[in-house]
């Protein structure tokens, strides 16, 4: 059984298959075919929805592609769609300004235009242009050329006035705290099971006791197995309800993530101390899925081609391990051990990643090369650091990859050629040649394999035309001549 509210109406669903989407559940179940189906894979953004809940005693909101969020993830929250933004006889402001602004012309997009301008004013002190175009950049549109609807965001974040959902706060806030409970629920329909444990504690027994069970944090990957290739999950356990795994602390010499933390939240707690590792998220898929994807869902699916795996080869990752009572601690390196192969035993599970505070000497940065600038998957993914001594000298290398190789991989070569000396254009080159040893790149129908190894050498220059201001092509048989 879950519970959650439909606006403000309390929903109890007993029997219900946990492979429904909130999408289908919307249309299918409560007939609300507002929202629409545009892709069924989280990339238009059309039927983006808005999920509110208590935090701090205050309801914060966020969008999600309902296109690819299980029912269970409802549980003990408040769902709003564009049917719910009407101001009893009137409009919603949102609605009105998307309008006067002539930011609708099709329509099919429009719903889920509506439902992230309503959550970026929710979210919004003012008007900020870069807000507005993250809030926006996981919906599509191919009729308005998008500047109008960027006026109507202006609008409304201008001049934002209360509205039902403001006015009707505190009754929300006590309609969810009623519903939340330690109890685990259950979801089960058509021989196919959700479990809902609550506690750290309870997720490793369930875990020892059906291994084969997958688990469900933010659902963004493991969701297309049913949207795409419609196939069922017999049996999953859902990780929303556990609050320890979202936990992340900062301590005197590292900074400990929850592996249920979601990507957005990682890149606000990350953003003072590794501002790279921030800014690169921005172009981690859209908003939408930043909100759901989480960064032990990114590295547990093992995939080549994740974002945030590299970054954290680079920075020295470790993974704790739960499995029943027991714990371990794995560096990353050791964890990708093959395609979408990890050293996670069965019955085991990433509880958090840790990684140390960087240094004065320590430059990070960070660069993902991709067809479209954002909500796109990596053809070539660089993660850089150096220690480097007070004369110039590289004392420890650490440069990982993605999409160069099966796993995420460091560049062993690499890093060997430059420790030990000082950063020069020689260097650099001999550095450049040496990712030839690291890498045997594939092609596909995102890069070529002599295009992926010439991208990575590129990136090496950038990262040190990124503090040197000094950017080369040179060879290395440039200096032999």
């Amino acid at each position: 059984m879950i519970q959650f509210l439909l606006n403000q109406t309390l929903i109890t669903e007993q029997a219900l298959d946990p492979g429904t989407t909130v999408l289908n559940y919307l249309r299918q179940n409560r007939r609300r075919c507002g929202t629409k189906e545009g892709c069924a894979s989280g990339d238009c953004g059309a039927c983006t929805v808005t999920l509110g809940r208590v935090e701090a005693g205050k309801m914060v909101y966020e969008t999600v592609n309902s296109c690819i969020t299980f029912v269970s993830s409802l549980q003990g929250k408040q769902l709003l769609t564009v049917e719910d933004l009407r101001q009893g006889n009137e409009l919603h402001e949102v609605q009105k300004a998307l309008a006067g602004c002539h930011a609708s012309q099709c329509g099919f997009c429009t719903p889920g235009f509506v439902m992230s301008l309503f959550t970026l004013q929710k979210n919004s002190d003012g008007w900020q242009r870069k807000a507005a175009e993250q809030a926006l950049a996981g919906n599509l549109c191919r009729c308005t050329g998008y500047r109008p609807i960027i006026d109507a965001a202006r609008q409304v974040c201008e001049q934002p006035k209360p509205d039902v959902f403001a006015h009707s706060e505190a009754q929300t806030n006590a309609k969810l705290l009623a519903i939340q409970n330690r109890e685990e629920q259950e979801l089960a329909l058509n021989g196919n099971r959700c479990l809902l444990p609550k506690s750290l504690d309870r997720l490793a027994e369930l875990l020892l006791t059906f291994p084969e069970a997958k688990l469900l944090a933010g659902g963004t990957d493991l969701a297309l197995q049913v949207t795409q290739n419609h196939k069922a999950l017999p049996l999953v356990i859902a990780l929303d309800g556990v609050e320890t795994l979202k936990a992340c602390r900062e301590e005197e010499q590292a900074i400990v993530l929850g592996a249920g933390a979601s990507l957005q939240a990682c890149a606000r707690l990350l953003q003072p101390h590794i501002p790279a590792f921030s800014q690169v998220l921005e172009r981690f898929a859209s908003l939408q899925i930043r909100n759901r994807g989480t960064l032990g869902g990114n590295i547990a699916n093992g995939s080549p081609i994740g974002d945030t795996p590299p970054m954290l080869l680079a920075l020295n990752a470790t993974l704790t391990l739960q499995r029943g009572e027991q714990t371990r601690t794995l560096p990353l390196d050791a964890f990708f051990l093959g395609y979408r192969q990890t050293a996670l035993q069965p019955g085991e599970f990433i509880r958090s990643i840790t990684l140390p505070k960087l240094t004065a000497s320590q430059h990070f940065r960070a660069w993902k090369v991709s067809k479209r600038l954002e909500d796109d998957i990596s053809a070539v993914f660089g993660a850089f650091m150096l220690d480097r001594a007070a004369d110039g000298t590289v004392t420890r290398a650490r440069i990982a990859f993605g999409g160069m190789a099966a796993t995420p991989k460091r560049a062993t070569h690499c890093e060997n050629a430059l420790t030990g000396k000082p950063l020069t254009q020689l260097s650099l080159a001999l550095a450049c040649l040496a990712l030839e040893q690291d890498f045997t790149p594939l092609s596909d129908f995102r890069a070529s394999a002599s295009y992926r190894l010439q991208v990575a050498k590129n990136l090496l220059r950038r990262y040190h035309a990124s503090f040197t201001e000094e950017l080369t092509l040179l060879e290395v048989t440039d200096y032999v001549q």
